[in-house]
C-alpha cells in the first residue's frame, strides 16, 4: 500500500530521511552551513541503529570527498553532502569521481561563496563545479529533493550510467523551511533502487588500478567515454523520472509535474543543461 499521508518536516531533515531509505553503505561527511542538518541527521540515525551504515566523520570535506572516491570505488553506496566553501574546497577530488565513474550522489544546499562572508543561498558553489562531470539536478521545493534523492542513485548507479551526481537545493530558503512532504514505503524503495554491483570494485582478491598516470591517448580516450556517458544520461533520466511517477503517483497532477515539464520543455535551462 503506498503511503500518502503528508509529514511536516524541515526539508534538510527530510533529504536524510530519503537517503536512508535508499540504504546507503558509507557516509562520509563535513559539517557546513547551510547542509549541516543532513549530515548530523544521519550520524544520528546511524549511531541509533537506525541506519546500518559506516558513517565517517572527516576533518575536511577535502577528506570527505576522497573518503567517497575509496568506498564508491570498492562498491559501496555512497553519500555526502556540503555547500559553497565547502564545495569549493572539495573541487579538486570532485574531479576524480566522474572519470573514474563513481557513482556517489551528494546534496548540495546551495550558498554564495566568499569574500564577503555569506551563509544566504545563490548559485556561485554550482558555477565553480559546472565542468567536473557530475551530473546535476536542481529542485525547487522538498518533495522534489525527497523524490529526486532517491532517483539519484537508481540514476548514478545504472550500468549505462555510472557516474556521480549532485541534488542542488537553496541554502535557508529551501534547507531550512519545513514542508508537507509524502514518503514511500521502505518496501516500495527497495523494489525502485535496486541493489548496486560495481562493474569492477576494488578487490585484495582481484587487484585494479584506479586513477593511475594516463599518458596523453588514455587520457583523452577517458575523458571522451566519460562525455559519451554524460550525455547518454539524459535518456536514463527521463525513463527514471517516468518510472518514478508511475510506481509513485507524484507525475501529473503531484509535486513531480511541474519539475519534469521543466526538463523536458524545449528550452529551458535545465533542457539545455541535458542537451
Amino acid at each position: 500500500m503506498m503511503t500518502t499521508t503528508r509529514v511536516g518536516i524541515e526539508v534538510s531533515i527530510a533529504i536524510a530521511d530519503a537517503v536512508k531509505l535508499a540504504n546507503p553503505d558509507v557516509i562520509a561527511a563535513y559539517p557546513i552551513t547551510p547542509q549541516t542538518h543532513i549530515v548530523e541527521h544521519l550520524a544520528e540515525l546511524v549511531a541509533n541503529g537506525e541506519l546500518d551504515a559506516e558513517y565517517i566523520p572527516v576533518e575536511s570535506e577535502h577528506s570527505a570527498m576522497s573518503a567517497c572516491l575509496g568506498s564508491a570505488a570498492s562498491g559501496a553506496r555512497t553519500f555526502t553532502a556540503t555547500a559553497s566553501q565547502g564545495l569549493a574546497l572539495m573541487n579538486e577530488v570532485v574531479y576524480v569521481a566522474a572519470p573514474m565513474r563513481l557513482p556517489i550522489v551528494m546534496a548540495v544546499a546551495n550558498r554564495a561563496l566568499s569574500a564577503p562572508l555569506s551563509v544566504w543561498g545563490d548559485h556561485s558553489d554550482v558555477m565553480a563545479v559546472r565542468d567536473t562531470g557530475w551530473l546535476q539536478i536542481f529542485v525547487e521545493n522538498g518533495q522534489e529533493a525527497v523524490d529526486n534523492v532517491l532517483c539519484a542513485f537508481r540514476i548514478a548507479e545504472d550500468q549505462r550510467v555510472l557516474l556521480p551526481l549532485m541534488v542542488h537545493l537553496d541554502g535557508f530558503y529551501l534547507s531550512h523551511v519545513i514542508e508537507p512532504i509524502v514518503f514511500p514505503e521502505p518496501s516500495q524503495v527497495d523494489q525502485f533502487i535496486p541493489h548496486y554491483q560495481h562493474p569492477m570494485p576494488l578487490n585484495p582478491d582481484k587487484p585494479v588500478t584506479m586513477g593511475a598516470f594516463g599518458p596523453p591517448f588514455i587520457y583523452s580516450e577517458t575523458k571522451k567515454a566519460q562525455e559519451v556517458n554524460l550525455r547518454a544520461a539524459k535518456e536514463v533520466i527521463l525513463e527514471c523520472w517516468s518510472e518514478f511517477g508511475n510506481r509513485f503517483k507524484r507525475l501529473r497532477g503531484s509535486p513531480l509535474t511541474p519539475f519534469l515539464a521543466r526538463v523536458t520543455t524545449p528550452g529551458t535551462y535545465r533542457q539545455r543543461c541535458l542537451q
